[in-house]
């Protein structure tokens, strides 16, 4: 690894430059998109390409040494990142491996997990995710039902987890099981980490309506972990839960500083860019469009404004953690605008997925694709009204909302039909 403990930030981009030039594969702006949930191909690439910025010196910038980074401030990663726009990069490891699974094992975890998972992952070894909602959890992430009984030296997990990014390419994945049901829903809780081959594990790929298969459900009968495998202490997996949840929303909302490259590298559905939409359907030219377009332009670039100003406030200190709730939901409120922008230029296009241009009669069929997709910004890293929530009561002092089932012991918390 390259010994970067002296060098300053421009150094350090030009030797990026130069390397990223000599190593690294360019992006082909032209090649076809796979086609959706066949990606087998795009996972073993992108370990690939990790492999290569391993070996470079360029993986795991902002992680610390001793785990396998280089221990670099963020401006070095925004640098490399900006450097290496054009080129192929493994966008796939982005979310959730180095955005959220590893950062909380960095917060959270044991000596040998971190020096275990977060150099494998940096290495291009393994892939991280995340096992946390439930098929009766709905957003009330404390209310799982996933249980974890000790058998000695170790724990048996039962039940089920759904909505796991990801999660048929992952080695490992965090897992949030209830170990005390007499406690209240958040004091009975651990996290775990779990290798995803171990025995008693079923695992199957949910079809979204744009045809990916990139979400999971997974089914645990009788799955044996050892005592090592508890991230944290055993009963207080809340707080392990609350550092994930930060790095997720905080992903979401833009502003790790641990992912490398821009993007999720899922390409199957690229962003909707409104000005290709207006040229595509004949619109460029209309006043009430260029106004539309406009308005999306400026409300992206305040959010990547949001996104220096919330992260640069949590790191200093200058802004509690729960701050990052304001990027995430900026970004859900962002891509709501843009879809729904998308539709109004895209009138007819939208429906039929035609446009009006012969050359790339796509557009408007990705325009309707990813307005029925829309809603997945406002339940990504939790819904839209968990943020206003968390905003709310832990930025600005509101009062908190009403919790009928607060401090009452699990076992007698009234649930529905699981």
């Amino acid at each position: 690894m390259t010994d970067t403990t002296v060098e300053d930030v421009e150094t350090f981009r030009l030797r990026a430059r130069t390397w990223l030039a000599d190593n690294m594969p360019k992006v082909d702006p032209d090649a076809a998109p796979p086609p959706p949930g066949d990606d087998d191909e795009e996972w073993a690439k992108a370990r690939e390409l990790q492999k290569l910025l391993h070996g470079g010196g360029f993986a795991g910038i902002c992680f610390p040494r001793e785990y396998g980074g280089l221990g670099l401030g963020s401006e070095f990663q925004e640098a490399f990142t900006q450097e290496a726009e054009g080129y192929q990069m493994p966008l796939l490891l982005n979310v959730p491996t180095f955005s959220i699974c590893a950062p909380t094992i960095l917060d959270m975890g044991s000596e040998d997990q971190k020096r275990e998972r977060i150099s494998a992952a940096i290495r291009g070894d393994e892939v991280l995710v995340q096992f946390l909602s439930e098929p009766s959890g709905g957003s009330d992430l404390a209310g799982l039902i996933t249980r974890a009984d000790r058998d000695g030296d170790t724990w048996v997990i039962n039940g089920a987890k759904t909505w796991s990014t990801s999660a048929y390419a992952a080695d490992y994945a965090l897992c949030l099981a209830r170990t005390d049901w007499n406690a209240p829903k958040h004091r009975g809780l651990t996290m775990f980490l779990m290798p995803t081959d171990t025995p008693g594990i079923t695992m199957r790929r949910i079809t979204q309506v744009n045809g990916s298969t990139e979400f999971c459900e997974e089914f645990f009968d009788d799955v044996v972990l050892p005592g090592s495998a508890v991230v944290g202490e055993v009963n207080g997996g809340w707080a392990v839960a609350s550092r994930q949840l930060f790095h997720e929303r905080t992903a979401v909302g833009g502003g790790s500083p641990y992912v490398s490259g821009r993007g999720t590298g899922r390409v199957a559905t690229p962003k909707t860019d409104l000005v290709e939409v207006a040229r595509a359907t004949g619109r460029n030219g209309e006043s009430g469009v260029r106004e539309l377009v406009g308005e999306a332009h400026a409300k992206e670039r305040v959010q990547e404004q949001l996104i220096r100003r919330v992260t640069r406030g949590i790191t200093s200190g200058a802004m509690p953690p729960p701050a990052a709730s304001i990027m995430r939901l900026f970004h859900a409120e962002t891509d709501w605008l843009v879809d729904d922008y998308a539709v109004s230029i895209a009138g007819a296009a939208g429906v039929t997925g035609v446009s009006g241009d012969p050359s790339d009669p796509g557009v408007g069929g990705r325009v309707a694709v990813n307005y029925l997709m829309r809603q997945g910004a406002s339940l990504g890293g939790g819904s839209s009204e968990m943020s206003r929530n968390i905003i709310s009561e832990r930025i600005l002092g509101m009062p908190r909302e009403f919790a009928a089932d607060r401090d009452v012991p699990f076992n007698q918390v009234k649930r529905g039909p699981s």
